[in-house]
């Protein structure tokens, strides 16, 4: 068995490849994209496990590899950097480094989801940036008016106040010629955001995960989807504190010589995810007497606890929502 450690790039790779003794055997700089990579470890004469660090194109080279491997072990980039603090640091070097944790057995995985699920993650991260994209429009439209005098009416994003906005006079040309490419730009954004969200709620809608998670009060398509599609398998992990590490919803630990301080959130994994789900919370309070409770104990009656509260809630929320998705059961308000 050969142990195989590939730094991965789009137009260079690295290949170090360790025998069955940990020994180095070869050592090999790939020039082209990736299948050029798959050509050449095709030529690899012996059974290997092949060890990458997870990047962009990670589902890729996960699922090629697959075909031609005894074994493939993605790398989780966050906690490789804290196993590996060198000032000595190229392609070859982290190829071999990765060779050897893959020999000792001590490779930081990164879990790898199936490619429909991958596709499912990028598409609702792609809403994401389009709903900022439109924002930071709006915004820039608000400031031409507010830089030219001109308050803008309640309804600026209706029909009637995208009329308005098209028919208002301006002093330059340059203002009107700005005005016109960011009602353009505008309503580009929001045919696109349609369109997105209409695949998604026709993906969601057949998901068993997501018409779970929506039995909850005040947790609607876009939390229930983004939820379910990075837990992906609730039996992956083996308790609620790890689903809440994953979603960075624990609070960041300096404990040392008996003393235990604890911090902020680490606001690790999938910032989308723990934004909705937030956004979810405060719904939740309103609509469900359960979670309220659990929202009100904690904050008290001091006003200044109000955001540890509610990060508190969304732990809870989430410890929630997976238990729900392990055992399949909808939710239940009583106690």
């Amino acid at each position: 068995m050969l142990y195989i450690g590939l730094d991965a790039h789009q137009s260079t790779s690295s290949i170090c490849i360790l025998n069955e003794n940990g020994k180095r055997v070869k050592r090999q700089t790939v020039h082209g994209f990736f299948p050029k990579v798959m050509e050449e470890l095709r030529k690899v004469g012996e059974p290997f496990e092949i060890c990458f660090e997870a990047s962009c194109a990670y589902g890729y080279l996960y699922d090629e590899l697959q075909k031609i491997a005894r074994r493939v072990v993605v790398a989780h980039p966050g906690q490789l950097r804290l196993i590996f603090r060198s000032k000595r640091k190229s392609d070859r070097v982290d190829a071999e480094k990765l060779a050897k944790l893959l020999f000792i057995g001590e490779v930081p995985e990164a879990y790898v989801p199936s490619i429909n699920v991958r596709n499912w993650r990028r598409l609702i991260e792609y809403r994401r940036r389009l709903i900022d994209k439109r924002t930071r429009c709006k915004n820039a439209i608000r400031a031409l008016l507010r830089s030219h005098g001109v308050r803008a009416p309640r309804n600026l994003w209706s029909r009637k106040g995208v009329a308005w906005l098209a028919s208002l006079e301006w002093p330059n040309l340059a203002a009107e010629v700005q005005r016109e490419l960011l009602i353009d730009e505008l309503a580009m954004f929001e045919r696109h955001i349609r369109k997105v969200t209409k695949a998604l709620d026709e993906m969601g809608f057949k998901h068993p995960a997501v018409v779970l998670l929506r039995t909850i009060p005040g947790v609607g398509a876009r939390t229930a989807e983004t939820t379910a599609a990075y837990i992906d398998t609730p039996s992956r992990f083996s308790r609620a504190g790890q689903v809440a590490s994953y979603f960075g919803l624990i609070p960041c630990q300096d404990s040392s010589a008996g003393l235990n301080r604890l911090g902020h959130i680490t606001k690790q994994g999938p910032p989308t995810a723990r934004k909705y789900l937030v956004e979810a919370t405060w719904q939740a309070i309103r609509r469900s007497p359960k979670v309220k409770a659990y929202f009100t104990r904690i904050c008290g009656e001091k006003q200044d606890r109000k955001k540890v509260a509610l990060v508190a809630t969304s732990h809870y929320l989430l410890r929630c929502m997976w238990a729900m998705l392990l055992h399949g059961e909808p939710w239940r308000e009583a106690a």
